[in-house]
């Protein structure tokens, strides 16, 4: 909601970056933690940490300059991810395919490092959408009926019970009542990390963790897509693209599950 953090010697320091360079601190402690509970070497899930988080700092960039090219107004504003606007499915892509290739680079079981790889993920990504929040990008629609539009959260009777208008200088309207899309995400994410570490301790067979959280984030962002006011949904779908990447996560989510819990039975036999 307030774009600049704060200004040392002229140079402006944003609160989106400071808090995405905290989701990635936070999600490197977490992923080496759960790495070494899997008995994965140190060096290696670093290497795939690296890999993983550069690709999909690239996949999700890229993205957001095919879906929204005018943001773009010079060549330098393609590179300026530290202003916001970034997509996390594009990211996500292409972190999954550098995770992938890292991992088979490094020998690691690929299950393992996933199922470790699930709670930082999300709980970086809940801190991320703060920084969403902090910017005004992934903003939600407006809010009819709305009367108080001050800057700042306002509560309200009816779903999600709150709002926020933002004021200008960032990438949401300002001035305007909008639905909390980024803060809603950001509280569905940690619920979703509370799950997952719950599941980490109960799971019956490798994979099982990133399955629940394809599901369970596929379920949250479909969901909450039909109140974010970025994306307009596709003529004739009446969906957005992002919600139906939404519905492919949680199909090959479910798919994976029946498979890798299957084959975990064989193997019991």
């Amino acid at each position: 909601m307030y774009p600049q953090l704060f200004e040392f010697f002229g140079l402006k320091v944003s609160t989106y970056g400071v808090l995405v360079a905290l989701a990635m601190l936070v999600g490197y402690f977490l992923f080496l933690r759960f790495s070494k509970r899997e008995g994965l070497g140190t060096d290696s899930s670093e290497f795939v940490f690296i890999v993983t988080v550069l690709a999909g700092l690239v996949g999700s960039r890229v993205a957001f300059i095919i879906e929204h090219p005018e943001f773009v107004e010079t060549p330098l504003d393609i590179f300026a991810i530290w202003k916001g606007g970034v997509s996390f499915f594009g990211g996500l892509l292409g972190a999954i395919l550098a995770f992938i290739l890292a991992v088979r680079i490094k020998n690691l079981p690929l299950w393992k490092a996933s199922d470790a790889a699930a709670p930082s993920l999300v709980l970086a990504h809940s801190i991320g959408r703060l920084g969403c929040t902090s910017a005004g990008c992934c903003y939600g629609r407006p809010v009819p009926g709305a009367e108080d539009l001050s800057v700042g959260i306002h509560f309200m009777k009816e779903f999600p019970f709150f709002y926020v208008v933002f004021p200008p200088g960032g990438t949401a309207p300002p001035s305007m009542a909008l639905y909390p899309t980024q803060i809603l995400e950001a509280l569905g994410n940690l619920i979703i990390f509370i799950i997952l570490l719950i599941m980490y301790r109960r799971k019956a067979f490798d994979g099982e963790v990133i399955v629940l959280y394809m599901i369970l984030y596929g379920s949250l962002r479909f969901a909450l897509e039909f109140y974010r006011g970025v994306t307009p949904p596709i003529e004739g779908l009446g969906l957005t693209w992002n919600q139906v990447v939404a519905l492919g996560l949680i199909g090959v989510g479910v798919v994976l599950f029946w498979f890798l819990r299957k084959q975990e039975s064989h193997t019991a036999v």
